[in-house]
C-alpha cells in the first residue's frame, strides 16, 4: 500500500471552453489517454457520510483501489495494486479487499464485506506540466451524462491557486464550484433514482 496527499483544483468547463484550452496548450487526441473509475460503497453510503471514497482506476491493463479521505490540506490517497482477477471479482461484488485496506475502512468503522459496486465513471484525460503542478484536461462519461473538467495538481496549495486562478482569468473562464468525480457521479444516480 502507498500513500499520498492530493492536492489539487477543479473547475468544470464548456466544450467550448475545454477545446479553447487544448488547442492553446497543442494538445491532440493522441495526448488522451481513457481510464476507468468503478466506484464503491456501503448500501446506506457509509463511506460518503464520512467524506470519503473508494474505487478501482483500470488504466493501461492494470488496476488500483484508492481510498480517499478528507485531510487538511486536501485528500489523503491510499493505493493498493489489484490483480486483474481481483479487480474482477470486486466489480462483481464477490471479491475481498486486501488485509492492508481493510483494516483502513475497518478504522472508519467500516467492514469490507458491507461494501458494493454502484458504477463507472469514464474518463478520456490528458496531462502536461504546467507551473510545478500537472494540469489535467478532462472529459468524462457516466450515466447519461458527460462533462469536461480541468484541474490542476500542486505541492503548494497557495501557489497553485494562485496560478489556478490566473489560468481561468487569462481564458476568461468563470470559476465554477466542481464537485469531485465520485459526487457528481452520486448526484447523477441520485437524480436518476428519484425519477424512477
Amino acid at each position: 500500500m502507498k500513500q499520498e496527499l492530493e492536492i489539487e483544483f477543479k473547475n468544470l468547463v464548456t466544450q467550448d471552453e475545454f477545446q479553447q484550452l487544448i488547442n492553446h496548450f497543442k494538445i491532440t487526441n493522441q495526448h488522451f489517454i481513457s481510464q476507468e473509475n468503478h466506484y464503491f460503497d456501503t448500501p446506506d453510503f457509509q463511506l460518503k457520510e464520512k467524506g470519503a471514497a473508494l474505487r478501482i482506476r483500470q488504466k493501461n491493463q492494470r488496476s488500483v483501489l484508492t481510498l480517499k479521505q478528507p485531510h487538511d490540506d486536501g485528500l489523503l490517497e491510499t493505493h493498493a495494486v489489484l490483480t486483474t482477477e481481483q479487480a474482477g471479482q470486486l466489480l462483481n461484488n464477490n471479491g475481498s479487499i486486501p488485509n492492508d485496506m481493510a483494516a483502513l475502512l475497518q478504522s472508519l468503522g467500516i467492514t469490507s464485506d458491507t461494501l458494493v459496486y454502484f458504477g463507472t465513471l469514464k474518463t478520456d484525460r490528458a496531462e502536461i506540466a504546467y507551473k510545478n503542478g500537472l494540469l489535467v484536461f478532462d472529459h468524462s462519461f457516466y450515466l447519461d451524462i458527460d462533462d469536461y473538467e480541468v484541474e490542476y495538481e500542486v505541492q503548494d496549495a497557495k501557489q497553485g491557486l494562485d496560478n489556478f486562478r490566473q489560468l481561468l482569468k487569462d481564458f476568461q473562464i468563470p470559476a465554477r464550484k466542481t464537485d469531485n468525480k465520485i459526487r457528481r457521479f452520486y448526484q447523477q444516480k441520485y437524480h436518476l433514482l428519484s425519477e424512477d
